[in-house]
């Protein structure tokens, strides 16, 4: 089971915090810290699974994460899944986010965090992987764009509705 989904920057500001467990906001903050810690010491040359610790995630858990520019996407998982199987999962989110947003930066991630939960939502539910095919992913999107467009102005009654009457 996926426990937490994080986004974060170099300097620790996160992007997006996405727990698909029940915990209070003081003991999210503290994991979150504590994985930025662990994750922001390590040399870009070790290995990218990190074993937690009962004071981080709990014994058992494992921090999977994969850095891309300036942004750390970290994926929090149980002994139920797999390693490569994650890390192939974020290289999934990340190529669907860079097809909605084509090249995606981290100012998308910070003023799309609607949309970036979305693409999240399509391919994790409930802390379970739902969907890794690229396309119906972004098939997925696609359709929640257009379902979200505003009407067409012809349809709405505006000023010049008024000035040439109701007729």
């Amino acid at each position: 089971m996926i426990h937490s989904v994080m986004i974060f920057n170099q300097l620790g500001k996160p992007r997006l915090l996405k727990f698909y467990e029940e915990l209070n906001l003081l003991e999210q903050q503290s994991i979150f810290r504590d994985i930025y810690d662990i994750i922001s010491k390590r040399p870009d040359n070790l290995c990218k699974f990190v074993n937690g610790s009962q004071s981080v995630v709990g014994t058992g858990h494992r921090i999977i994460y994969r850095r891309y520019a300036t942004l750390f996407f970290v994926f929090v998982v149980d002994q139920s899944e797999s390693e490569l199987g994650i890390y192939d999962l974020i290289q999934v989110f990340v190529e669907a986010l860079d097809r909605s947003f084509e090249n995606v930066s981290e100012l998308d991630v910070i003023f799309n965090f609607d949309q970036v939960h979305y693409i999240l939502s399509e391919i994790v539910t409930a802390g379970m992987v739902s969907e890794v095919n690229l396309t119906e992913i972004t098939r997925a999107v696609n359709e929640a764009k257009k379902l979200a467009k505003p009407p067409n102005e012809s349809g709405r009654l505006g000023l010049g509705s008024f000035r040439r009457g109701f007729s």
